[in-house]
């Protein structure tokens, strides 16, 4: 079964950090090009972070350059988002892509930021 499960989100602090994990299965994750979105509210789906398949390079969405780091464990089938300097507007669901020759999402994981 191809499918991306997305963990690690929750309730934090402004200032605070969280570190969001996306696990894959049932396709050759190597080759795929693995991405961070985010949805808040009442707005469109966004870009955040993007990793090439072999993990040299990565892509960023300006608002985030500096405090999000996106990565990847081959060996693991996961990708990683740790994210730092959490602001009220980063609160959105962070949903996982792979992407290919097709596409896949993960089902997304909430990440409240409020004091």
């Amino acid at each position: 079964q191809v499918q991306l499960v997305e963990s690690g989100g929750g309730l934090v602090q402004p200032g605070g950090s969280l570190r969001l994990s996306c696990a894959a299965s049932g396709f050759a994750f190597s080759g795929y090009v693995m991405s961070w979105y985010r949805q808040a509210p009442g707005k469109e789906r966004e870009l955040v972070a993007s990793i090439t398949s072999s993990g040299g390079i990565t892509n960023y969405v300006d608002s985030v350059k500096g405090r999000f780091t996106i990565s990847r464990d081959n060996a693991k089938n996961t990708v990683y988002l740790q994210i730092n300097n959490l602001k009220p507007e980063d609160t959105a669901v962070y949903y996982c892509n792979a992407r290919s020759w097709r596409t896949v999402w993960g089902q997304g994981t909430q990440v409240t930021v409020s004091s």
